[in-house]
């Protein structure tokens, strides 16, 4: 299965002319670049019944509700990025300049969070960028500061000089408390089609999806609510209202179709809210980071090799100068495969991090990701079938994954 960030970059040329590491540190379905040509939006208004039934009756806001109250909070983001060109060497022999650069605008979306003029949207929005403009309900434009970006949750905030009775903030529910199945909705701006409103249910829970750094977000929250291009970086509402998520990728099958299929991707608020915080702090989010590439063992596959333990993670490899390097943890060194899947025997088996027992990567993650560079983790292993306990001071995050 393909799958695509909302790259947003239209690649819509203007002018210009002259010169599956187990990060276990945290955090590609990534939305394609669209070519050049018309797009033809037939707009159709659904009838009563179309709507999903949840959003009738209850304490629970209608779609025209939810859209009249959200949409004043989201904004249009458009970027511009300088990006080099290939040189043409025919035209230094005929004397012609030569066109170096090319600036190229994206678009994209976002969703005011305070008073102050905080905005947030995804990181592949607006990287690279050189100029980044605003657009809100009113159709008025203004310029923003990129305040801080996080590659590895696909998370930038921005900030705009505006009157605080001017700006709308959208407030946050609980992500944790999302189910399948809850009715959501969508706004955006698809294609440059400015707030545009979508719904659908949740689809999915737990989904891990690559960021545009390579390591993996996890517990991201799947949806059949139609996404395209320019809906980066937009809110996904429940019922009430309230953030459940950013809308970050979608996925497009095998057929290379560069829309809606109906399976989405959001960045689950929870995350959003604690990423947010810490770029509005400081400018920057760090991530605590162990630094190994470890799968995860069946029963099965424990009793085949006489493992001490029918659950855990087998470590593959050590990132040299990482928090395991400096552990002493030990990788395998013999590769075997087993119906398909390939494991590295000979080294540590980890059962259990702080305490919680492991059986899959994101065990290990979700202990990480509570955790700040420098701070501690014990790991319980099996080393020559002796049982250990070890702690580990953990390091940073590097830019992307090794290996």
């Amino acid at each position: 299965m393909s799958a695509r960030r909302f790259a947003d970059y239209a690649a819509l040329p203007t002018a210009a002319f002259g010169g599956a590491v187990v990060a276990l540190g945290g955090a590609a379905l990534l939305f394609g670049i669209g070519n050049g040509g018309t797009t033809i939006v037939r707009e159709e208004v659904a009838s009563p019944s179309a709507s999903p039934a949840s959003f009738t009756g209850g304490a629970r806001l209608s779609i025209n509700s939810i859209y009249r109250a959200a949409a004043p909070g989201v904004v249009q983001v458009t970027t511009t990025k300088v990006v080099a060109q290939p040189s043409d060497p025919f035209g230094s022999l005929f004397g012609f300049p030569q066109a170096q650069t090319q600036t190229e605008q994206a678009l994209g979306s976002g969703f005011v969070i305070d008073k102050v003029g905080h905005i947030v949207t995804n990181y592949h929005v607006v990287e690279g960028a050189s100029t980044v403009f605003v657009s809100f309900s009113d159709n008025e434009s203004m310029r923003a500061r990129v305040i801080g970006k996080d590659a590895s949750t696909d998370i930038a905030v921005l900030q705009v000089d505006a009157r605080s009775r001017a700006l709308t903030p959208l407030p946050f529910a609980n992500s944790d408390s999302v189910q399948v199945g809850d009715a959501v909705v969508a706004i955006g701006n698809p294609f440059g089609l400015d707030r545009s409103v979508t719904a659908g249910i949740v689809s999915a829970l737990q989904r891990p999806i690559t960021a545009p750094n390579g390591f993996t977000i996890d517990h991201v929250i799947q949806t059949d609510a139609a996404l395209n291009h320019g809906n980066s970086g937009g809110p996904l509402l429940d019922t009430e209202g309230r953030v459940i998520g950013v809308n970050s990728q979608i996925s497009t099958g095998d057929t290379g179709n560069q829309g809606n299929v109906g399976i989405g991707f959001a960045i689950p608020g929870n995350m959003v809210k604690n990423v947010a915080a810490q770029i509005i702090a400081s400018g920057r989010v760090e991530h605590a980071f162990l630094g190994i590439r470890a799968k995860a063992v069946t029963p099965n596959v424990a009793q085949l090799f006489r493992l001490a333990a029918d659950h855990g993670l087998l470590v593959a490899l050590v990132e040299p100068d990482s928090g395991a390097a400096s552990g002493k943890i030990e990788a395998g060194t013999t590769q075997v495969t087993v119906a398909g899947e390939t494991y590295v025997l000979g080294g540590d088996l980890l059962v259990a991090a702080d305490g919680r027992t492991l059986s899959s990567t994101d065990d290990l993650r979700d202990v990480i990701s509570g955790k700040k560079p420098g701070d501690r983790l014990t790991l319980t292993l099996y080393r020559d079938a002796k049982k250990r306990q070890v702690t580990i001071k953990l390091g940073r995050q590097p830019t992307s994954p090794q290996g």
